[in-house]
């Protein structure tokens, strides 16, 4: 007879007794799996999607709550345009078994729909059409610095989160903003970054940043065509000020 560990719904160990409440602890109408049997994935959220994809969480992370701090963090538009399994693994800090079905998942997605409509690549030619694209970095709580790559008839080829937190020219390298457009035969390239606080006043790192970054496109011939500041409420364009 072989022995069979069962799954309790308390995990307790000598770190913390704290209680982590878990999908299976909702109602059953409310679990994501079995929304989705009643009602279809219509029904469900973006995070409860990610929650049915992952299945369980970690140890330290119920896999809800996991899903709902990756899209938060990272943004639902950047994940579906991401590639790099490790990097959104190391950004997030959760597994690199899950940040593989994230990247697999919106591969398929990818191969399965065009991103415009009547089967057209989404294509971005103002400012107003950039905010658009970028516009849900205006309710993250942390920074973040987001590059769109364009073709040669300014069709969208590749969406990255290029970094998270504070933005300084110390940080944000040139390379950083330039190789996935190097990568991926990018011809322009539009970055952002929120203002968590709202404001759409330009800081010194701010214009510091474009103004490198403008000069390192011209070196390698890839032209920046904007750095666009998105809040909640509104955007502005770096490089009309400059």
């Amino acid at each position: 007879m072989s022995y069979r560990l069962l799954d309790n719904d308390v995990l307790l160990d000598a770190k913390s007794t704290q209680y982590v409440l878990r999908v299976k602890d909702l109602p059953n109408h409310d679990r994501p799996r079995e929304k989705m049997l009643a009602a279809g994935a219509a029904s469900l959220s973006q995070a409860e999607l990610v929650a049915v994809l992952w299945g369980v969480g970690t140890r330290s992370e119920e896999v809800l709550a996991m899903a709902k701090r990756t899209l938060q963090e990272y943004g639902a538009k950047a994940l579906l345009h991401e590639t790099n399994a490790a990097q959104l693994s190391e950004t997030l800090g959760i597994p690199i078994t899950k940040a593989c079905q994230l990247v697999a998942a919106m591969e398929l997605g990818r191969r399965s729909y065009a991103t415009g409509r009547g089967g057209e690549p989404l294509q971005v030619r103002t400012a107003d059409q950039a905010y658009h694209f970028f516009r849900s970095m205006g309710g993250h709580s942390k920074e973040q610095l987001r590059g769109l790559y364009l073709g040669s008839h300014y069709q969208v080829i590749y969406d990255e989160v290029i970094s998270i937190g504070s933005l300084t020219s110390n940080v944000v390298h040139p390379r950083e903003v330039f190789q996935p457009a190097i990568s991926h035969g990018a011809v322009a390239v539009i970055i952002a970054h929120n203002h968590p606080s709202g404001s759409l006043e330009l800081s010194t790192a701010d214009v510091e940043v474009t103004r490198q970054l403008v000069g390192a496109g011209k070196i390698l011939g890839i032209d920046l065509l904007d750095h666009i500041i998105i809040t909640a409420e509104s955007y502005k364009s770096i490089l009309e000020d400059l």
